[in-house]
């Protein structure tokens, strides 16, 4: 009996072993600093968001006004800004920003600052608010809304001394009091230059890194809205890519140490363009480019506005570079906008339904060269549940490997979508995509930087099984999705 009872207790202490160990806890990786803030994992989301130019250029056929003209100018003939976000909405646009003040320094909004405003122009007899039309029809669609105020303004007489930079900031309060939540504040680098200047009519320079006393700026509008977004050169949220060309460079690091930008110009559009490795921001790259050549509507541009292909160029050349897109679609004199334009904008969504509409690799078997731990909640078949919070991870001392993705059948493929999960940094410095062929596996594209998303298009190949390869990478690798189309 007494031996009996030895026995079952030490079949149930073995059992209790085994489950324990199956049970044992394994330790996520460390982060990779610097790592993102919410509200720019917020922004990384969004993806793709309309930019708007609208002002007096809009009549005077200018791109930046002089600061001279007059508010009688701005008198759109069949302003209808809901046109506007239905055709974002439909284009697959997730939000707008709205450039409320131009370096012309005419006001989308009567501001109690100044005569030179929409109050003082025909539209709607002076009392229409273009801003707040444009909000609320955002909100109607679901988009977020962003707002642009030039820090240059060629109409001010006071511009340059401090009295502007006061003027600048009320105007700030005036508009973050009136618009919340704002997803995005966007400050031009454009700073000082020739001007009307209140009739002065002359060059006038600015330290554009003293003048506004940019923190005082910024933690006053940080005030008012906390999550909202800043773009400028060197961030602090987000930066420019380094062009107007609707790209980012292939290698793009979401990290940047931003006091090198104001290290001098040399080379400073390559730091925006690809980031740095070794930067110590989370400071990521959006990409500015517009549908047509100019930033504001001009009818001899009617026949240059870009093609839904190109447009789809641009959309790899951005998002699937992990960076995010904001793409200009000016209104024109009537305030809509143009009907070349929006046709145009749906084809190009129609290309990326049609080009990602069924992901092959959803809930397909996959399998690793090595999982953290051996741990299931870091196993291979992460990449491929369609669950943003779970990813696939090595050991700490594995800055290389693979996952092999069975798609069950041979598929033609066209591209590879791959996210790293970047709450944890960016870690991958240079992967391959494979394909297995005849029993032998077959490099197919190649990239370095992944970060939120990166997408390869690759030319069309028939393949059962498909190999995402990491071939370096900062530490251990952490992958959330793959996506195969």
């Amino acid at each position: 009996m007494n031996r009996s009872i030895s026995l079952v207790s030490l079949v149930f202490l073995n059992v209790l072993l085994v489950f324990t160990a199956c049970k044992k806890e394994v330790t996520p990786p460390q982060p990779v600093l610097p790592v993102p803030t919410d509200r720019q994992l917020a922004w990384h989301e969004m993806e793709q968001y309309a930019f708007v130019h609208f002002t007096t250029n809009t009549f005077t056929d200018k791109e930046w006004g002089f600061g001279d003209e007059s508010e009688s100018v701005f008198n759109p003939t069949a302003m209808d800004v809901t046109q506007w976000t239905k055709t974002f909405k439909a284009a697959g646009l997730n939000g707008l920003v709205l450039t409320c003040k131009h370096h012309d320094g005419f006001c989308l909004w009567p501001s109690q600052y100044t005569e030179h405003s929409v109050k003082n122009s025909p539209y709607k007899g002076g009392k229409g608010n273009v801003v707040d039309e444009v909000e609320k029809a955002c909100r109607a669609e679901g988009l977020k809304f962003g707002v642009y105020l030039s820090p240059w303004d060629r109409n001010r007489a006071d511009y340059g001394s401090p009295s502007y930079v006061e003027y600048y900031r009320n105007q700030l309060k005036e508009l973050f009091a009136a618009h919340t939540p704002v997803f995005e504040m966007w400050f031009d680098g454009a700073n000082g230059g020739d001007g009307y200047y209140g009739g002065a009519n002359e060059k006038r320079k600015i330290d554009g890194k003293t003048y506004y006393d940019w923190p005082t700026t910024l933690n006053l509008i940080r005030g008012m809205e906390p999550n909202v977004i800043f773009f400028s050169d060197a961030g602090p949220d987000i930066r420019w890519c380094g062009n107007e060309s609707g790209y980012v460079n292939e290698t793009n690091w979401n990290t940047i140490t931003a006091d090198t930008l104001y290290a001098g110009k040399s080379g400073i559009q390559e730091i925006l363009n690809t980031g740095s490795e070794t930067g110590t921001s989370w400071i990521p790259a959006e990409v500015d480019v517009s549908i047509r050549p100019g930033w504001f509507y001009h009818a001899k541009e009617d026949s240059l506005v870009k093609t839904p292909e190109k447009l789809f160029d641009i959309y790899l050349s951005s998002v699937g570079r992990g960076a995010n897109l904001i793409l200009n679609i000016p209104p024109d004199r009537r305030g809509l906008i143009n009907e070349i334009d929006v046709a145009s904008l749906l084809e190009w969504k129609k290309l990326i339904d049609e080009r990602f509409k069924t992901n092959l690799a959803i809930n397909k078997t996959a399998k690793a060269s090595a999982i953290r731990g051996d741990s299931p909640v870091y196993e291979a078949s992460m990449v491929t549940d369609g669950n943003k919070e779970t990813y696939w991870a090595t050991n700490d001392q594995e800055t290389a490997g693979n996952l092999e993705i069975d798609l069950g059948e041979s598929k033609t493929i066209s591209y590879v979508l791959v996210q790293e999960y970047i709450k944890l940094g960016q870690r991958v410095k240079s992967f391959s995509v494979e394909i297995e062929k005849d029993g032998a596996w077959q490099e197919v594209a190649s990239g370095t930087t992944i970060g939120y998303k990166r997408i390869l298009r690759i030319n069309p190949v028939d393949a059962q099984k498909v190999r995402v390869v990491i071939k370096d990478s900062k530490a251990c690798p952490v992958i959330s999705n793959v996506e195969i189309y």
